[in-house]
């Protein structure tokens, strides 16, 4: 026998208060299988859902929305870094600069090894010691590093570093408005439950087939169970 299935998603949440406000707008609530206090919290209760997915869906759209743009300052943060720091091992190489100068950027002196800035961490990093060294040498020995330039190294981390922080501000956003939809689910689940009891109560005396098509016009959701739906198909021909 088919089986009583409440909603499992919020867009199917909606549909089945939906369906309580439709009918207990169109007809006289005292006409209809569920009781009039019911009704009333639900539809009391339906504004504030919908609120919440609204809020929920406008603060989803804007995180995603700027994800673009903060995934292209990352990247452009990242490449300006690396290129100036191998500007500066290419400098070493040709004898401009003196090995010990990658001291002021963190680097080992030794090696013209460059780090990889795979994380937003290592581009935070790499990118902070990058523009203090470059200052701190200039001071030291007074020649600049071009292509790129320290200042043009500067704008594309500060645009990453504006993007991220950003980005992290609507991810929090979004974290609360998805905690307070989660909130209210459980209070959506028990107004549906009840009106649900209600509509199958006033269809208890019914046979179970006339009692399960009376209450799915109220939007009572049931479902076949595997072997049935299986069964039903044989019946009907339907089977491959």
């Amino acid at each position: 026998m088919p089986y009583r299935r409440l909603p499992n998603t919020d867009a199917a949440r909606v549909r089945a208060l939906s369906k309580i406000i439709e009918f207990g707008t169109k007809y006289d609530v005292r006409l209809l299988a569920f009781k009039e206090a019911t009704f009333s919290k639900i539809k009391a209760f339906m504004p504030i859902f919908e609120q919440a997915r609204m809020m929920q869906k406008e603060a989803k759209d804007r995180q995603v929305s700027n994800s673009k743009d903060y995934t292209e300052a990352y990247k452009k943060a990242k490449i300006y870094i690396s290129h100036f720091l191998q500007v500066l091992n290419m400098a070493i190489a040709r004898g401009e600069i003196k090995p010990s100068a990658r001291k002021y950027y963190g680097l080992d002196e030794k090696s013209g090894r460059i780090p990889e800035l795979t994380t937003e961490k290592e581009v935070i990093e790499w990118g902070e010691k990058a523009i203090k060294g470059e200052n701190d040498r200039i001071v030291k020995m007074g020649t600049p590093l071009l292509c790129p330039k320290i200042a043009v190294v500067k704008v594309y981390y500060d645009q990453f570093i504006e993007k991220l922080n950003f980005q992290k501000m609507l991810q929090s956003i979004s974290t609360r408005a998805n905690s307070k939809v989660s909130s209210l689910r459980p209070a959506c689940d028990k107004l549906i439950t009840q009106a649900w009891n209600e509509i199958e109560e006033y269809y208890a005396n019914e046979t179970p087939e006339r009692k399960r098509e009376q209450c799915s016009k109220y939007g009572v959701t049931y479902v076949m169970r595997p072997y049935e739906k299986a069964k039903e198909e044989l019946r009907y021909g339907f089977a491959s």
